[in-house]
């Protein structure tokens, strides 16, 4: 027996809790697109993430550590998975939508540079006679516009949860840039947990890289509490 679409936002539509995101209830993409048979529409925005080049391209951009340092460092495309699979859970236990969750994490760091966040500020330092350089808008932007997939428009005509997600995605390293997205309003759970979950992957990776780098040492973990604490 098969599952379409149907049978899956139904499924949607009993297990979500009333503040899920159901994908049957998405306020659609820019262009008119006809719905997938059997994967719902944030299942197909997934889907098209991972087939972009930039995507792939994570591969070999910076976490921390470069590639030349070793096989066992995060690298962005890692890191971008861990944050996924994170959201996952988090969307999992509050009955929030998981796939719309993990189209976000995965696509949240799409624009970013080689070299981490100094790439990104020797980036905007280069760009500032036209306007700067920030990964968040710039993932945004490969999404909307620089992806090629299509004859008739550019960009991955994502729906518009998934690409509310990327331009209200924030964490320590994230600055919000809504646009043309209602910047008024607060984005989705799923987009918040997206944010949660990325803090929480860079935070637990850094540390582990640390530790295996020799950089951190574990005797020095048990102050951690001591410093929360203050």
């Amino acid at each position: 027996m098969l599952t379409s679409r149907a049978d899956l936002e139904q499924q949607e539509a009993e297990r979500l809790a009333p503040y899920g995101m159901k994908s049957g209830e998405s306020r659609g993409r820019k262009y008119p697109d006809p719905e997938h048979p059997y994967r719902t529409a944030f299942q197909r925005d997934r889907d098209r993430i991972i087939h972009t080049t930039a995507f792939r391209r994570l591969q070999y951009k910076t976490q921390v550590f470069v590639v030349t340092e070793g096989d066992y460092y995060r690298t962005r495309m890692t890191h971008t998975l861990e944050v996924a699979q994170i959201a996952r859970t988090f969307a999992r236990a509050l009955g929030a939508n998981e796939d719309l969750a993990e189209a976000i994490c995965l696509a949240h760091d799409l624009g970013h540079t080689p070299f981490g966040h100094s790439g990104e500020h020797k980036m905007n330092e280069l760009m500032k006679d036209y306007g700067g350089f920030n990964h968040q808008v710039q993932s945004l932007r490969i999404v909307e516009e620089l992806e090629e997939r299509f004859d008739d428009y550019r960009g991955l005509n994502l729906t518009y949860e998934v690409r509310e997600g990327i331009a209200k995605h924030e964490t320590e390293y994230d600055v919000v840039n809504p646009a043309m997205y209602n910047p008024q309003e607060a984005a989705t759970l799923e987009a918040q947990l997206a944010s949660i979950a990325d803090e929480t992957a860079y935070s637990s990776a850094d540390l582990d890289d640390g530790l295996r780098a020799g950089i951190l040492d574990p005797r020095d973990l048990g102050q951690l509490e001591t410093i929360t604490a203050r």
